[in-house]
Order: C-alpha cells, then sequence, then structure tokens
C-alpha cells in the first residue's frame, strides 16, 4: 500500500483535510476528491492551461503541481469566482463576448485572466494576450476574449458587494 500523506487546504474559501499518495496531482485532489469539476483535464503535460486554477495568489496549470506542494495553500478555481448567483465580471464579460464555444478552456482562461487583473487592474492588449498566452483555444480565436477581459479591466463590469 502507498504512503498517504495528510494534505491541508484551503480551496474556495473552504478549508480541508484529506490524505494523498504522493505523487496526486493537485488537479486531482480538485476534481477527484474535492468533486469540482470546472477545472478541467486536458494535456496533463502543463501545456494547454485547461486545469490553471490561481495558487496563492498567482496562476498556475494544476497538472503540473503536486498536491503536496499545495499544503497550507490557498487555492481559488472556476467555481469560488461567483458570489453565489452572481456571476464574476469575468464571467459575465466571457458571456456577453461570446469568449467561449466548445467551453473547454473556459474556466482556465477565466482564472489566468483573473490572475492577471489582480496583478495588474489596467493592462493592455498585448499584456492581456501575454496574460493568457498558457491557455490554449482552439474555437474562438481569441480576439473575443481579449475584448472580454479588457471590457472589464475598462470597468465596464462592476462586482457585487460581498
Amino acid at each position: 500500500m502507498a504512503e498517504m500523506h495528510r494534505l491541508r487546504i484551503r480551496v474556495n474559501g473552504e478549508d480541508y483535510e484529506l490524505y494523498v499518495r504522493p505523487k496526486t496531482l493537485l488537479v486531482e485532489v480538485i476534481r477527484d476528491h474535492l468533486g469540482l469539476t470546472g477545472t478541467k483535464r486536458g494535456c496533463n503535460s502543463g501545456a494547454c492551461g485547461a486545469c490553471t486554477v490561481i495558487l496563492n495568489g498567482m496562476a498556475v496549470k494544476s497538472c503540473s503541481v503536486l498536491a503536496l506542494q499545495a499544503d497550507g495553500a490557498e487555492v481559488l478555481t472556476v467555481e469560488g469566482l461567483a458570489k453565489g448567483s452572481e456571476l464574476h465580471p469575468l464571467q459575465k464579460a466571457f458571456l456577453d463576448h461570446g469568449a467561449y464555444q466548445c467551453g473547454f478552456c473556459t474556466s482556465g482562461m477565466l482564472m489566468s485572466a483573473k490572475a492577471l487583473l489582480d496583478e495588474n487592474p489596467s493592462p493592455t492588449k498585448e499584456e492581456i494576450k501575454e496574460g493568457i498566452h498558457g491557455n490554449l483555444c482552439r474555437c474562438t480565436g481569441y480576439n473575443s476574449i481579449v475584448r472580454a477581459i479588457a471590457a472589464v479591466a475598462e470597468g465596464k463590469y462592476e462586482e457585487a458587494e460581498r
């Protein structure tokens, strides 16, 4: 039997304590242990960005992070963006600008965009493109995604009060 290690992690504002094998990936904990399936498993090699989450304030590809590396950390997934039934401004903008088609990349794009705007609230178009460069989309051509992120940066979408 493989050795199990305790993992304490805060995901979307909730504390969890679970036991995982040393080679368990963060994406596995999020999807398989916590049931948060908005984080997608795409390439399993860190190339597509579908599994992007925010770990201690930084966008990371959760298929490239061992769960135990996130011990004691705070993780935000796409499920944590909305406040109850009120969508996050990025989610609203993605809907309004048609910044999705099949939707597979959308959660990772949203998380990369959130991390970008948290770090740089007023990015240029080029900075937006750089901020999402690790997220692949095979459907939209990226223009609608960049427009949606820019609209949020320009203040066209306001976040609801908590």
